[in-house]
């Protein structure tokens, strides 16, 4: 009528069985399905790669607390709060499938309702990232044309930080999943490209701190709640002004997202570029000769950024107005 599964066969757990058989075979699916008709427990390996013992009598503290009301259940429980190892209970009866590590319990939903819940989580990513999207075009043709706010720039890491935490949550159905999750987890694959990148860039561009600090804006960012997200001002606190600034503040790039455009030009190429000038505009604005001077640019480099720069100039500006 169910099963009782603790993964982690260490001396702590060896020490609260009680009966059962010594088996130690090769875990498989059929072998467990046979061996969970008994009423003890089964034992697997930390990496369920073979099943230890079988029909053991589990002797949990029983002091530990619980909140569970059924024998099964309640031993899961206290097994894997006293000794942290992962403990799954199996219900034929109520139908449920639990894993408990910890103080935490995570019921295993069916298969469709998961997959409902991923598409759904998907469809919504979607439509977050074509917004991303819009307001990353918008922000390179406000960056060619000089006239981006704070408020262009907070817009992106808004969108950004919403897309990654609706991927984080789709990552949880997928890895329930399992097998099952494989097209889920390549098409959220295709809609994350290139989005951590973006995110990393624009504050690489935008943080007022130090260029080797940017990683922590991005935690101050992946930390604020979702109220605070959706709060503009909020967002734009992570770039570590200054002073308190007003979201109509103009704000010049440093040229790490432009400059990233542009076709086999390494990383280490453009931190010079940008250490050189200081700021896109100067870039934009830069000779041949300019660039050439930059160490490990070269003429036929500096022939490539200044045409790279400037069709992704004129095709951003398009964009925009198109």
């Amino acid at each position: 009528m169910g099963a009782l599964l603790v993964i982690g066969d260490g001396p702590e757990v060896l020490n609260i069985c009680s009966g059962g058989f010594l088996l130690d075979a090769a875990y498989s699916p059929q072998r467990l399905s046979e061996l969970a008709k008994m009423d003890g427990a089964v034992i697997l390996a930390p990496d369920v790669s073979r099943i230890a013992r079988a029909n053991v009598h589990l002797v949990p503290d029983p002091n530990v607390p619980t909140s569970e009301t059924g024998t099964r259940h309640r031993t899961a429980e206290r097994v894997a709060r006293s000794l942290g190892v992962p403990v799954i209970s199996v219900s034929e009866r109520m139908a449920s499938i639990a894993i408990y590590l910890g103080d935490e319990k995570h019921p295993l939903e069916p298969t469709p309702r998961i997959l409902n819940r991923a598409d759904q989580a998907l469809e919504a990513l979607e439509r977050y990232k074509v917004r991303l999207d819009s307001v990353s075009g918008s922000l390179s043709a406000l960056e060619v044309e000089d006239l981006v706010t704070l408020r262009d720039v907070a817009s992106v890491l808004q969108r950004g930080e919403m897309v990654v935490r609706i991927a984080d949550e789709a990552e949880d159905y997928i890895l329930e999943l399992g097998v099952d999750g494989r097209m889920i987890h390549l098409q959220l694959e295709e809609l994350l490209r290139g989005v951590d990148d973006e995110r990393r860039l624009v504050m690489l561009d935008y943080f007022a701190g130090d260029p080797d600090e940017v990683d922590r804006g991005l935690r101050r960012l992946s930390s604020l709640d979702t109220d605070e997200l959706l709060d503009l001002d909020a967002a734009a606190s992570v770039l570590e002004l200054p002073q308190p600034a007003d979201l109509d503040l103009a704000l010049q790039p440093r040229g790490y997202r432009l400059l990233s455009r542009v076709p086999r030009l390494p990383e280490p190429v453009i931190a010079r570029i940008v250490d050189r000038f200081g700021n896109l505009h100067k870039i934009l604005r830069a000779t041949l000769n300019d660039l050439d001077d930059v160490e490990g640019v070269g003429s036929t480099r500096a022939s490539a950024i200044k045409d790279g720069l400037s069709r992704l100039a004129a095709s951003s500006i398009l964009d925009r107005y198109a």
